[in-house]
């Protein structure tokens, strides 16, 4: 599995925590960014993210982006064709993202996310496979949106 990561200076030392703890599972991690907590905006480090996604540059399937709040960071990779990214707040956000909505990418907010429940979350978004059914419907729906 290879997951790619993103994050501005707020979500820094959170990503490197979740890098860590992939990389000791095995997981390969591709990382966009940034590499330290110089101020750096947000929509930048989705962008490389998302074009690495949708294009399929790095193999990656699934990208995690961090920030102060995990709101804007969201909201930046949402405008990008292709993705589905959910703002996460807990292991159940994690979980119904992926089951209900097949998000791709998920975004944590580092201001309000320990690093224990972080760690978790990834875990449970990646562990956690698509239903279908009729949520397959509905996703179709919402990629219909894009135009």
């Amino acid at each position: 599995m290879k997951i790619a990561m993103a994050c501005d200076h707020g979500g820094f030392h959170l990503k490197e925590h979740i890098k860590k703890y992939l990389e000791d599972k095995g997981i390969e991690v591709v990382d966009h960014g940034t590499y330290s907590e110089d101020s750096v905006d947000y929509p930048d480090y989705a962008a490389k993210l998302c074009e690495d996604i949708t294009s399929g540059a790095s193999g990656a399937q699934k990208g995690i982006l961090i920030c102060g709040t995990g709101i804007g960071i969201s909201i930046s990779a949402n405008k990008v064709k292709g993705i589905r990214c959910a703002h996460c707040a807990d292991t159940l956000e994690a979980q119904l993202c992926r089951q209900h909505n097949n998000a791709n990418m998920m975004a944590i907010g580092a201001g309000f996310t320990g690093p224990k429940l972080a760690a978790a979350m990834v875990e449970t978004f990646l562990s956690t496979a698509f239903e279908g059914g009729r949520h397959a419907r509905r996703v179709a729906l919402m990629d219909a949106i894009e135009g």
